[in-house]
């Protein structure tokens, strides 16, 4: 099973503050567990990302879109970094990500959601639909 790990902003992490010395030896920490995951091959993909100070939002009503320049408020609702894991279950990831080392100053948040999987959309899409990959996908979908 494939899941996102969703490292969520922190208000400190938003205002883009220069890291302190034990954010950096969290880091070093992070890095360790990293390399454990890509080592176990549970770890796919993973990335952090820029405060939205720097980022932009697209509001879609209808046929109109709406540009919104950052920075965006609710630091807690904004994703930081994301991870996609491939895992037995749930459970697994559960247990991976309670040992992830906290890089943010104070408490933080990670949420884990599953991937659509083929067996998901059985009855939306058909198994020759999900094979037949467009340029540049995986497969219609995305799903594994």
């Amino acid at each position: 099973m494939r899941v996102m790990v969703f490292a969520m902003a922190t208000e400190n992490g938003e205002k883009g503050l220069e890291p302190t010395p034990e954010m950096l030896e969290a880091w070093e920490a992070m890095d360790k567990f990293t390399e454990e995951l890509v080592n176990a091959g549970v770890m796919v993909a993973g990335a952090g990302l820029k405060p939205t100070a720097e980022g932009k939002r697209i509001v879609c009503d209808g046929p109109r879109r709406t540009v919104i320049d950052g920075p965006f408020a609710e630091g807690r609702e904004i994703v930081a970094g994301f991870s996609i894991w491939e895992v037995k279950d749930m459970d697994e990831a559960v247990a991976w990500a309670k040992r992830s080392p906290n890089v943010m100053a104070g408490a933080s948040v990670m949420e884990i959601r599953p991937f659509y999987e083929a067996a998901d959309l059985a009855d939306f899409v058909t198994p020759e639909e999900l094979a037949t990959p467009r340029e540049g996908e995986r497969g219609r979908l995305g799903v594994a």
